[in-house]
């Protein structure tokens, strides 16, 4: 623990960086900066929390096209790491060097070799992490929802202003062909002024266990899994995939997990930013007497200007497919509609005829844990060649703040009781409620506060 305390102080003493990997680092052979990525082009790359969603990284990784090395994968759990690793190694990948595990996110980005980061750590380490990246010269693909809170979203604006480095979010139906292709129809007029989309979720997640005060499990570095959370004592199966649902110190609850994704495409479609007005109703209605702590169900709805209106629904533990799938979005013109999820779209006509639809071989996944597909793998290569100036980010982090915001507006509105939120369309921040806006920041451990 003092090790990895030490660690953050050294670097916060030496974030006047910004141009990390400019110029050559004293000591180092011009064979070693030879692999730098300004050399050669080649891109050296660390993942940063390797739980479910790594698996997804590992076809644009080992993928020779995309000419990235793998020095680091980086984890508070020692067997997520070795799991990992022997995830990359496996013959089928063709990766023919060694990649270094490290505990120590500090000491990752700290290494003047690394380029760029995969940031897959929970909800709580995503901006922080982000932003200190940056600081230390390195670009970052940020897993989504990309903040903890609304704050953070502004620091991470802040961040890709003053560091100028490429930041990516995570998600990745901004990378679907098909969804390039339906979005870029409705902009062009096809279903004519488009007013309303319905975001929609639909799980069927089961009871979670109560969590009780517990040993820190072996392999587990719990204070640095904490990062910029006030320190709790450990409690059972908080670590790993529950601490979305126990309470807001490191999660945000299912907007913040699985609606950023729909709610981004429906904020695409409309061509919107920030809303005028935000409402959710919101409960826990599933086992009641269990672990979950947040809200199971939700039905938000999103003010715009130009009277435009994104719906959201949520249900995350009753399986009733409401829209004939687990995920999606449909959106409302005023001549036609579009219904379109991750494995294509239909295109409708007023009187509700399929004039159009095509569908996706990605091979994304829905509702499952983890996912990955095609359309992952395309949305990191795009982060690739976006770092090395070839192409244009598909979800620049500006974009992925102001869907991100959404979902952090209807948790705030019920977080203190559904109530309508009253925003600034400037910037989304809340115009009504002290109450409300006393929840756009979070209290960080001391020391965590972002100092730029």
């Amino acid at each position: 623990m003092e090790k990895n305390k030490k660690s953050r102080r050294d670097f916060l003493k030496t974030t006047a960086i910004g141009a990390a990997g400019l110029m050559m680092p004293m000591g180092m052979s011009a064979k070693s900066y030879g692999s730098i990525m300004g050399a050669n082009d080649r891109i050296n790359l660390a993942i940063v929390g390797l739980g479910r969603r790594v698996g997804a990284y590992i076809g644009p990784i080992a993928d020779p096209k995309s000419n990235v090395k793998l020095l680091y994968l980086c984890d508070v759990m020692q067997s997520q790491m070795e799991n990992a690793k022997e995830r990359f190694m496996h013959p089928n990948n063709n990766i023919d060097y060694s990649i270094k595990l490290e505990e120590n996110f500090f000491k990752v980005i700290e290494d003047p070799r690394v380029d760029a980061i995969i940031n897959a750590t929970p909800d709580h380490w995503h901006a922080p992490g982000t932003w200190m990246a940056n600081a230390a010269g390195k670009h970052v693909y940020l897993e989504k929802p990309g903040s903890h809170n609304p704050y953070e979203g502004e620091m991470l604006l802040k961040s890709r202003e003053k560091y100028g480095k490429v930041i990516q979010l995570g998600n990745q139906q901004r990378s679907s062909l098909e969804s390039m292709d339906i979005i870029n129809q409705i902009h062009n007029g096809v279903i004519g002024t488009p007013y309303t989309a319905t975001a929609f979720y639909t799980a069927s997640r089961g009871r979670v266990i109560n969590p009780e005060k517990a040993a820190i499990p072996d392999g587990l570095n719990w204070d640095l899994w904490q990062g910029p959370a006030p320190r709790k004592a450990y409690e059972h199966n908080t670590w790993d995939y529950n601490w979305h649902w126990y309470g807001w110190d490191y999660g945000t609850a299912e907007a913040g997990n699985n609606a950023l994704h729909e709610l981004d495409v429906a904020r695409w479609a409309l061509q919107v930013k920030y809303p005028e007005q935000v409402l959710a109703n919101s409960g826990k209605y599933h086992f009641p007497d269990d672990g979950w702590t947040m809200y199971d169900s939700m039905d938000a709805t999103f003010k715009f200007p130009g009277n435009k209106v994104i719906k959201w629904d949520g249900k995350s533990r009753n399986g009733h497919r409401t829209y004939g799938a687990g995920r999606g979005t449909i959106i409302y013109g005023t001549e036609g509609s579009v219904w379109m999820d991750r494995d294509g779209f239909k295109l409708y006509d007023r009187r509700g005829d399929l004039v159009q639809s095509s569908e996706s071989e990605d091979g994304e996944g829905g509702t499952q844990l983890g996912g990955g597909g095609n359309m992952t793998s395309r949305h990191v290569r795009n982060f690739f060649e976006a770092i090395r100036g070839k192409e244009e980010l598909r979800s620049p982090i500006e974009e992925g703040v102001a869907s991100t915001l959404l979902c952090h507006l209807a948790n705030i509105s019920s977080r203190v009781g559904d109530q309508m939120l009253k925003c600034d369309t400037r910037n989304g921040r809340i115009t009504n409620s002290e109450k409300a806006m006393g929840l756009w920041k979070r209290e960080y451990e001391k020391g965590w506060e972002p100092n730029f």
